[in-house]
C-alpha cells in the first residue's frame, strides 16, 4: 500500500511517499481502507520531534512509528475474529496510534465509530481529537452550564471552531477570538460575541468570563485571567515554551498559579474515550456540530499540509485525502 513515512524527525520535508506492507488485523482490530485523514499541531510536533520531551513517547532517536497521523475516516476492510460492533464495508472514523496518512490503517475495534448518516468521510475525519479535546475542555474540566459566559481565543482553528459550537450546545452565551478576516466565520459558527485581536485586547476590556478557553497564547497567563470572573475557570491549551518541555512549561506554571487564587487554572491533556466518538457522532447527527474544513491535499501533498499547520493560520481543519 502507498504511505507518508518518515525514518527520521525534522521538517515536512523528512516526509516521502511509498510503498509499505499492509498491515494485519489482529482478533481485536479493524483494517480500515482510509478515505481522508486530518492532520494538527500535535501531528507537526511529533513529525520534528520539538519539543524534545516528546520523544520520551514516540521515540528518543526516530519515530516509533514510521507513519505520521492520527484521525481518519474511511471504510472497514476487514476486521480480527473477535469483532461483531462493525462489518466489512461499513464508514467508520476515530484515531489511530499506528499512522494514518496511508491507504489502510489496522485500528482497534473500539477506537472506531460509525460516520453518522450525511456526514462525508471529509468531515467525518477532521474530527475526532480537536473535537474531543473541544469536548472534553467544555463538558468535563469547565463543566459548562447553561447561562455562563465562555470566551475561546483562536475560534477559528482546530479546537477552537468545535469548541465554539459544543459551548453553544450546552447553552453558554459565546464569545470567540479571532482575526478580522475570520470573523464571519466564528460569527457563523454560533458565536454570540466576536473579538477582533487586531483591534480589541479582551484582557483589557470591562467583560469577564466564567470560562476561558485559551487555544493561542498571545498573551501572558496574568492578562489572560483579568478577564476572568473572581472564580472563573482558565483552561490553557497552548504554549511554546521553547525545544525542550514546549507547552509543558505553561502548563506548570498555570498549575502552580492555581493554588494561589480563587480562580481555577485547569490545563489538561484530553484522553482518547470511546464513548466520547459516540457523543461527537451525535453532535453531527443533530447538526450542533459542524467540521470546518479549511484546506485539502492529497496523500502526496501531505508535507504541504503540515507545512500549513504549523505556520498557524488554519480556519478549522486540514484533511488529507487519500
Amino acid at each position: 500500500m502507498r504511505a507518508v513515512v518518515q525514518q527520521r524527525y525534522g521538517p515536512p520535508s523528512v516526509l516521502r511517499t511509498t510503498e509499505v506492507d499492509l498491515p494485519l488485523p489482529g482478533p481485536g482490530d479493524v483494517l480500515v481502507k482510509v478515505g481522508a485523514a486530518s492532520v494538527h499541531p500535535g501531528d507537526y510536533f511529533v513529525m520534528s520531534g520539538r519539543p524534545y520531551v516528546l520523544r520520551l513517547v514516540f521515540g528518543l532517536r526516530r519515530p516509533r512509528h514510521g507513519i505520521p497521523g492520527r484521525d481518519f475516516a474511511g471504510v472497514v476492510a476487514a476486521v480480527g475474529k473477535h469483532v461483531t460492533a462493525v462489518r466489512p464495508g461499513d464508514e467508520v472514523f476515530g484515531w489511530s496510534t499506528a499512522g494514518t496518512l496511508a491507504e489502510y490503517a489496522c485500528v482497534p475495534a473500539d477506537h472506531v465509530a460509525p460516520v453518522p448518516v450525511g456526514t462525508s468521510l471529509v468531515e467525518a475525519a477532521a474530527v475526532p481529537t480537536s473535537a474531543l479535546t473541544a469536548l472534553q475542555a467544555m463538558r468535563d474540566v469547565a463543566k459548562v452550564r447553561p447561562g455562563q459566559t465562555v470566551l475561546i481565543t483562536g475560534a477559528s482553528g482546530g479546537v477552537g471552531s468545535f469548541a465554539v459550537q459544543i459551548a453553544k450546545a450546552f447553552g453558554a452565551e459565546v464569545t470567540g477570538v479571532c482575526s478580522t478576516r475570520n470573523v464571519d466565520l466564528v460569527r457563523s459558527l454560533g458565536a454570540d460575541h466576536v473579538v477582533d485581536y487586531t483591534r480589541t485586547d479582551f484582557t483589557r476590556a470591562e467583560s469577564r468570563y466564567d470560562v476561558i478557553l485559551d487555544n493561542v497564547e498571545a498573551q501572558p497567563l496574568a492578562a489572560v485571567r483579568r478577564a476572568l470572573t473572581p472564580a472563573g475557570t482558565l483552561i490553557p491549551n497552548s504554549g511554546r515554551g521553547g525545544r525542550w518541555l514546549g507547552p509543558l512549561a505553561r502548563i506548570v506554571r498555570a498549575r502552580v498559579l492555581s493554588g494561589f487564587t480563587r480562580q481555577h487554572l485547569k490545563p489538561f491533556a484530553s484522553v482518547e474515550k470511546p464513548r466520547d466518538l459516540l457523543t461527537l457522532a451525535d453532535l453531527l447527527t443533530t447538526g450542533q456540530v459542524t467540521p470546518v474544513i479549511d484546506r485539502i491535499y492529497p496523500l502526496d501533498e501531505a508535507a504541504d499540509a503540515l507545512r500549513y499547520v504549523e505556520a498557524g493560520h488554519t480556519r478549522g481543519k486540514v484533511v488529507v485525502t487519500i
